[in-house]
């Protein structure tokens, strides 16, 4: 009873003798009961005091019951609330009528007070249960806002960390993209002066999504930050950097690793130097067009601690350009799962030509997003293009 004394039920009728009696009964049943005489007072009750249950009557002037339900079905505030429909009408077609305008329930004009009680009782529990699911509903939105607020601090923090776009030494030129997903992966990428026309380029990423998987990210790049590399590898050497870097970032309890490719660029000798932990993200087009993917069959940082990995060096020319990228760019699937995929992406490469860097970045990310057909990627996208301009780099 003491459960009962907090629900209110709406009663509208405009038979005062009807109305009342309802009215009586229910509130010797325990509930708190609000009156309306016709559709419209009604509706404004409803409005107003948000009731558990309304009993409403088919047959009034101007808003009849059917129509009384259909206005409540089409307001955002007042569509999940609970109509019981009382009738005298109770033949099957009338009854569907109701129900397909809107009301939940019916109560005929000669029910017992036993059924009253019964589909009352009925009415208010299932409102309780709605109630209830909106409140989840709030909250698991309140904490999604929340979410992701987080994730877009996040993602400012890892934008923070990024290089700026331009020139890194005298002869080469740097532009780069960064998409974060709504998830907000581990992708990160940056450079590292080494002086005397020595470049460090890197871009790697942490497993899972997440603020973790970002910090982790961050963590590393310290790690990859000129003096720590110095102080703890004692060289530039980009398979020794990858060597160490995976001796001090072991697995996490939870399985998670690091995937990246670290490349020295020497423009004194014409030299570019790389190696990879796992990752397959890198593509160097020669000035002749060629394009060739810079991969090594080796284990992501973490999972052995005795592995060693190597570096691999390659001549470089004028116009040559190095691009660095997550495989969130090119495993983006369309509406029926078929993922865009490298050779797609090599064909994007090759039909920008030797267009402005800017423009192939940019191109890239477009194709991608065309091929999705949405502009939010599942995963963080992150490209970097480096070009040597010419000789005298």
């Amino acid at each position: 009873m003491d459960e009962k004394v907090m629900k209110t039920v709406l009663v509208v009728d405009d038979e005062p003798t009807a109305r009342i009696a309802m009215a009586a009964r229910l509130k010797r049943l325990g509930y708190r009961v609000i009156e309306a005489v016709d559709g419209k007072s009604g509706l404004d009750a409803l409005r107003r005091e948000r009731p558990d249950l309304t009993i409403l009557d088919w047959m009034m002037p101007d808003i009849d019951g059917p129509a009384f339900c259909e206005r409540v079905r089409r307001d955002a505030e007042l569509h999940t609330s609970q109509i019981l429909m009382m009738t005298s009408h109770d033949q099957p077609e009338q009854i569907a009528e109701g129900l397909a305008r809107g009301a939940d329930d019916f109560l005929s004009k000669a029910a017992s007070k036993y059924e009253i009680m019964a589909r009352v009782q009925t009415g208010v529990r299932a409102a309780s249960l709605i109630r209830r699911l909106e409140d989840v509903t709030e909250e698991i939105r309140r904490k999604q806002e929340m979410l992701e607020r987080e994730l877009q601090s996040a993602a400012r923090y890892v934008e923070s960390l990024l290089p700026s776009p331009g020139t890194l030494l005298p002869g080469v030129q740097m532009v780069h993209t960064y998409r974060p997903s709504l998830g907000l992966g581990g992708d990160l990428f940056n450079t590292v002066s080494w002086g005397d026309g020595v470049l460090g380029l890197y871009l790697l990423d942490a497993s899972g999504h997440g603020v973790s998987a970002s910090l982790r990210s961050a963590s590393l790049a310290t790690f990859l930050r000129r003096g720590n590399v110095l102080r703890h590898v004692g060289s530039t050497d980009p398979g020794a950097i990858l060597t160490e870097a995976n001796r001090q970032f072991p697995l996490t309890e939870d399985g998670h690793y690091f995937t990246i490719i670290f490349a020295r660029l020497d423009t004194r000798n014409r030299t570019l130097s790389y190696a990879t932990a796992g990752h397959n993200g890198a593509v160097l087009q020669r000035s002749s067009g060629e394009l060739c993917w810079l991969a090594q069959p080796n284990l992501p940082l973490g999972f052995d601690d005795s592995t060693t990995y190597v570096t691999t060096d390659l001549t470089i020319s004028p116009s040559d350009r190095l691009y660095l990228l997550s495989d969130g760019l090119y495993e983006v699937p369309d509406p029926n799962g078929e993922l865009w995929g490298q050779e797609r992406l090599e064909e994007t490469i090759r039909r920008f030509g030797k267009a402005p860097m800017t423009e192939v970045v940019s191109g890239a990310v477009a194709e991608a997003i065309r091929w999705q057909r949405h502009e939010q990627f599942p995963d963080d996208v992150a490209l970097m293009g480096v070009e040597v301009l010419d000789g005298d780099a």
